[in-house]
């Protein structure tokens, strides 16, 4: 049975441990002729926010924040690459783990490429893996990308 790529899923936090992701997944697309959809999540922990004064710019970050996401996500892929290439891209809200897994369900996702940070002891413990949930939960295969890995060299 061949194996069909059609949609590929590439959540990033625009750090530079998410560079070896975007080139697999940019790869990927090329070799398959396939679609790219690029998601941001926005974090936004308004149960963590002080109750007095912050509330008032609370609107007001989430609007900047979506502004610079936004603008990010679009110059994320070279576009000499991206130029007659299908590419989505979407900005969401929540936790990361959940919005990459809903998502790919909702979009008919065939695979999701993302790199993981590499966080172990206790920063592992406290801050969790989106990688690994994702791994865990996701309903397509997941290619996951870890810090200064050994990269493959495509044919």
């Amino acid at each position: 049975m061949p194996i069909r790529i059609q949609k590929i899923l590439l959540p990033t936090d625009f750090s530079t441990l998410s560079a070896p992701a975007t080139e697999y997944a940019c790869e990927l697309a090329a070799k398959f002729d396939a679609e790219l959809h690029l998601l941001h999540t926005l974090e936004i922990h308004t149960d963590s926010t002080p109750a007095f004064g912050m509330g008032l710019a609370l609107p007001n970050y989430i609007h900047e924040s979506r502004a610079a996401a936004e603008t990010s996500i679009a110059s994320l892929l070279d576009p000499k690459w991206s130029a007659g290439r299908r590419v989505i891209r979407t900005v969401s809200e929540g936790s990361p783990k959940v919005e990459i897994v809903r998502y790919a369900r909702q979009h008919d996702i065939d695979l999701i490429v993302l790199s993981t940070h590499g966080r172990t002891g206790l920063s592992h413990v406290i801050m969790g893996s989106v990688a690994e949930n994702v791994v865990r939960t996701a309903p397509c295969p997941v290619l996951t990308l870890r810090p200064q890995s050994h990269q493959f060299e495509m044919p």
